[in-house]
């Protein structure tokens, strides 16, 4: 159950359709506010909800109610909400958004609460009532939770009860610990965090335990950890993962159950390596790479393009100005700056461009599909964007390069 729901209104002038209004609100935002609150990425987290749209045709009209589920909390899902209000146009027609109110549903939920509570207190008065100390004592230690404890020299995050159970999960820091605390799991220790090196407290307690379960986020960060658990001598036995994109600190207990419980073997885990195909970088999904030269670094591998790039060592010095203002800078094929404009109007303006007036655009915003459309028409030659985004076609003549691979 979603904690918000963001109701709008909207009045298109002309005759669309639902996938009309749902395209234009995923890609006019797409990149506005940064990866953490893009619309799609939320989505696959599971942090906005499937957003419904309601419309009916009046005239040459269409007027409707844009409803969005939202977990974030109130400050995020303020933001979205004043960002889809920013849509100003849904398939060749004028559009205008307006949020008109912002349901907190846990209120009603705690309202039905509130009036159940009064309906037992009111039975519990009937009857005979027993010692109040009595019941919170009770109480109390149903729902306590255990206290993470601090376990071995360095003082890693643990359960209570690391020692005596034959099972032993493994996660990476003390909010997993915590979490599974919460739900009675008080076999957990953590790793304490990114280091160097495996605890060798870690590493001695693999080896006197049954049963040995490594928990790691959905995400790359999860990838990387289990990589350096690997190369390690530790014994484990199974390997679990929380759901894509998600956290071990933040999983619900069924969250956890199902994980746990799908939780593989360290050598199937091995084969499915062994056997799975490459997944090579955005860039080098190509069949002959040329290599972008960037004075002072070691050159990187990139799609193939009609000629070698040279990338001036100012572009670097560029970027680190650029970082954090969601501004765009657009260059001649001397690399001098031709224009800087916000990021949000970076696709209206390629479009009116000329072509062959800008050779480079190095922009603090996500590379859309969008945008490499509309650059290959326009004979530029280079994007460099803070970050990749799902981008399913690559033109043979546009270099495509991240913040991270200049740097």
């Amino acid at each position: 159950m979603p904690k918000y729901l963001v109701k709008a209104r909207i009045v298109v002038e002309g005759i669309v359709e639902k996938p009309d209004v749902i395209g234009a609100i995923f890609g006019q935002t797409e990149g506005l506010l940064g990866d953490q609150l893009d619309l799609r990425q939320l989505q696959e987290k599971g942090r906005i909800g499937r957003i419904i749209v309601d419309i009916k045709t009046h005239g040459t009209k269409t007027v409707g109610e844009i409803i969005i589920p939202s977990n974030l909390d109130r400050i995020e899902t303020a933001l979205i909400a004043a960002m889809i209000e920013s849509v100003d146009k849904v398939g060749p027609y004028p559009a205008k958004i307006e949020v008109v109110d912002i349901i907190d549903v846990r209120l009603e939920k705690i309202r039905k609460i509130v009036e159940r509570a009064k309906q037992i207190l009111t039975l519990w008065g009937r009857q005979k009532t027993p010692d109040i100390k009595e019941i919170l004592h009770e109480l109390e230690k149903v729902v306590k939770i255990p206290e993470v404890v601090k376990y071995g020299p360095e003082h890693l995050p643990a359960g209570p009860d690391v020692d005596k159970s034959d099972t032993l999960i493994i996660v990476e820091g003390r909010a997993d610990v915590v979490n599974l605390l919460r739900y009675g799991y008080t076999n957990v220790i953590a790793l304490g965090g990114a280091k160097p090196r495996i605890p060798e407290t870690i590493i001695n307690l693999t080896k006197s335990k049954k049963k040995v379960i490594v928990f790691v986020d959905g995400d790359h960060a999860g990838d990387l950890i289990l990589k350096e658990i690997l190369r390690s001598n530790m014994k484990i036995d199974y390997i679990a993962r929380a759901p894509p994109g998600k956290e071990v600190e933040e999983l619900t207990r069924s969250e956890i159950e199902e994980a746990l419980k799908k939780a593989i073997p360290v050598k199937e885990y091995l084969e499915q390596i062994r056997h799975r195909k490459p997944q090579l970088r955005l860039e080098e999904r190509v069949e002959k790479p040329a290599e972008a030269k960037i004075e002072g670094k070691k050159p990187v591998q990139i799609q193939t393009i009609e000629e070698v790039i040279s990338i001036p060592k100012t572009i670097v010095d560029d970027i680190k100005g650029l970082s954090g203002t969601l501004e765009a800078i657009l260059y001649d094929k001397e690399w001098k700056p031709v224009k800087r404009i916000p990021v949000r109007d970076l696709v209206n303006t390629v479009h009116e461009l000329d072509p062959d007036t800008v050779t480079a655009i190095v922009f603090d915003g996500i590379v859309t599909q969008r945008l490499v459309d509309a650059v290959k028409e326009k004979n530029i030659k280079v994007i460099i964007g803070a970050k990749l985004g799902n981008i399913t076609h690559k033109p043979s003549n546009v270099l495509i390069l991240s913040f991270s691979d200049v740097f």
